[in-house]
């Protein structure tokens, strides 16, 4: 009688490629193939009667290839769907994007695929593999791979938007574990909510330090008060020349209702848009990368860093050095401030040009409210 569940019994039997089999339950079994070196491997057979195999590669007992085998026949049989989908990585990242644009929401389709083109590119090792075949160690590495320029908070950031769009795989039908995908976030002790304010010497440095397109995009940034992300998203057509306003749209909160605001722009904003727009089509970005394309931004936050760096290192002042932390937000803090601070502007109007609440701004920036109150009051006084 054939036996593979013990080592004497597996070295007694006679070479050939047709493994020896063992059920597992109805329609599943574990089979052991004896050639030059003993091999395991896991099939079982789908609603349609079509066979499916997965090879399990040397293992040293029965007991350990049977617990792969049967996580193998889980992620494949415990699917809601009829049959299960044996693609990559990649393939299920699509499958996700493709899930956000069958139900509408095309700009978070969009900004999935931007970022899983960043994270898991077409020549991603991770992306490349088999999803029912990714093991936690495989994440790990991938993950480390994120960590070169990115700080902890941003990797997080990623790798939640990639398991995110794994786990809608798997529940839709997609071979894979859950499990090797749950990983604790990195540790990020030297994250804080401390907004960080540049000031106008400070920006202009920055603007200078930065190549044609970035520079752009942060006098852009300075003009209107904008989201990151907002700005990035505009396209020419969002653009009012005559009207001197740029519309602008975000998401409040995960999932949340698409907000839309028309920002009105000084003068000298206005102008620097319709430099921005001349020669372009509508749907084209309002402003452009150095590619002709929309913003993303492992981009922008890549560029700012290496125009923080070539500022600070000919800046002959202390005043003059771009702070630790700057970042593309931090353009948005300062524009707020200044609305309520120089420009005397009400906290009910800066919410509403910027896109935020009067709570908010009593929140993070009351101090600017208060600066502004009392430069009124003295001026109040002296006339």
């Amino acid at each position: 009688m054939q036996n593979i569940t013990t080592k004497i019994g597996r070295d007694k039997l006679p070479e050939r490629r047709e493994p020896y089999w063992y059920p597992l339950r109805k329609g599943a079994a574990l089979g052991y193939r004896v050639m030059a070196t003993g091999t395991w491997i896991a099939r079982y057979r789908d609603r349609n009667g079509k066979q499916k195999y997965k090879a399990l590669g040397s293992h040293a007992d029965f007991s350990s290839a049977k617990t792969e085998a049967e996580t193998w026949l889980a992620s494949m049989t415990e699917s809601v769907h009829r049959s299960a989908a044996r693609g990559t990585v990649r393939d299920a990242l699509c499958a996700y994007v493709r899930h956000k644009r069958s139900i509408g929401r095309r700009a978070s389709a969009w900004d999935a695929g931007q970022r899983f083109r960043l994270t898991v590119g077409r020549k991603s090792e991770f992306g490349s593999m088999r999803l029912e075949d990714v093991m936690r160690d495989d994440v790990e590495a991938w993950r480390n791979g994120l960590r070169k320029g990115r700080q902890p908070r941003s990797v997080n950031r990623q790798v939640r938007a990639v398991v995110a769009a794994l786990n809608y795989a798997v529940s839709h039908g997609h071979a894979g574990r859950r499990e090797a995908w749950k990983l604790e976030h990195l540790a990020d002790d030297g994250a804080t909510n401390t907004a960080i304010f540049l000031t106008g010497e400070q920006r202009a440095r920055l603007v200078a330090a930065a190549p044609k397109h970035l520079a752009a995009l942060l006098t852009g940034f300075t003009h209107t008060g904008a989201r990151p992300s907002e700005l990035a998203k505009a396209t020419v057509a969002d653009f009012d020349a005559k009207g001197a306003t740029v519309t602008l749209r975000h998401n409040k909160g995960r999932g949340g209702k698409l907000r839309t605001r028309a920002v009105t722009l000084s003068d000298a904003g206005a102008q620097f848009f319709r430099a921005q727009v001349r020669g372009k089509l509508p749907q084209a970005p309002l402003i452009s990368n150095d590619e002709g394309l929309h913003w993303v931004d492992q981009k922008w936050c890549d560029g700012i860093e290496k125009a923080i760096i070539a500022a600070n290192e000919t800046a002959k002042k202390p005043a003059q050095r771009i702070p630790a932390g700057a970042s593309a937000y931090s353009f948005r803090h300062t524009r707020i401030s200044e609305l309520l601070q120089l420009y005397g502007v009400d906290p009910l109007t800066t919410a509403q040009q910027t896109g935020t609440s009067v709570a908010m701004i009593e929140k993070y920036y009351f101090k600017f409210i208060s600066g502004s109150m009392r430069d009124k009051l003295n001026a109040v006084k002296a006339s």
